[in-house]
């Protein structure tokens, strides 16, 4: 059970495995005034970096679970190095499915959403583990301008227009949800280039050390076609943040 190599080509290097910075990060957790013990459950948790990060700077514990063996190891050399081992753990496994042992403060899902087969089974999925009058953590895309056509719309990492809404329609489907929105923070065109950018340069690199191995062609194609098809589609379109949920 593990992400397929191309996910670790493209973005061994990162810390954070989506479009927020490290400051966006640390904005998301000041905004939402985490008291010190707070429980988190994240779940497709990466490298580790909100749940450290925030573990050190608001004393939060918790748990992050990652199908990744890669990202899972980076995320515990990443709570040693912060000092926080003794505070948050990580877990190699599916976080389909998965439900905590005992009721937690807080329950994210940041970009994972398939992990519950799209937007109302992530959300959830995460009820299941969030205590009564806890904060849900869910990142999402949306259109911050609606693609002329499919195509473009297939160039921004999507199947269809209708993957995605316009962000204020995101917010209805929240509340559709029986949730209120209480904070959110965004990505922006900056903040998409240092995620996608990055990736360039890691697989670059890559090809250099691995010019025989058998994935060598496609990380080629991919570092031929993707600068100028992100730069033309995702870049323009595509909307990403962070949502903080109140159940009503």
């Amino acid at each position: 059970m593990d992400l397929p190599r191309i996910f670790t080509i493209r973005e061994g290097d990162h810390r954070i495995h989506n479009p927020m910075t490290a400051h966006k990060l640390a904005a998301l957790g000041e905004a939402l005034r985490l008291a010190p013990g707070s429980r988190m459950l994240d779940l497709a948790s990466g490298s580790g970096e909100m749940l450290c990060t925030w573990a050190r700077d608001h004393g939060i514990t918790g748990t992050g679970v990652d199908i990744s063996t890669v990202f899972t190891e980076q995320a515990r050399a990443r709570a040693t190095e912060l000092g926080v081992a003794d505070r948050v753990d990580f877990v190699h496994g599916d976080a389909v499915g998965h439900v905590a042992d005992r009721p937690v403060d807080i329950a994210a899902c940041i970009g994972a959403t398939w992990i519950g087969n799209g937007l109302a089974g992530t959300v959830g999925l995460l009820d299941r583990s969030l205590r009564p009058g806890g904060l849900m953590l869910i990142g999402e895309p949306y259109w911050r301008r609606t693609p002329p056509d499919e195509q473009t719309a297939r160039d921004s990492h999507a199947t269809a227009i209708s993957d995605f809404a316009p962000l204020p329609e995101l917010i209805g489907r929240f509340q559709h949800l029986g949730y209120d929105v209480v904070e959110m923070v965004l990505a922006d065109q900056d903040s998409w280039d240092r995620y996608a950018a990055a990736q360039w340069l890691s697989m670059r690199r890559w090809l250099d050390r691995n010019p025989d191995d058998e994935l060598a062609p496609q990380v080629r194609e991919e570092l031929t076609t993707e600068p100028a098809r992100y730069a033309a589609s995702t870049r323009e379109y595509l909307g990403w943040g962070v949502f903080a949920l109140m159940k009503r």
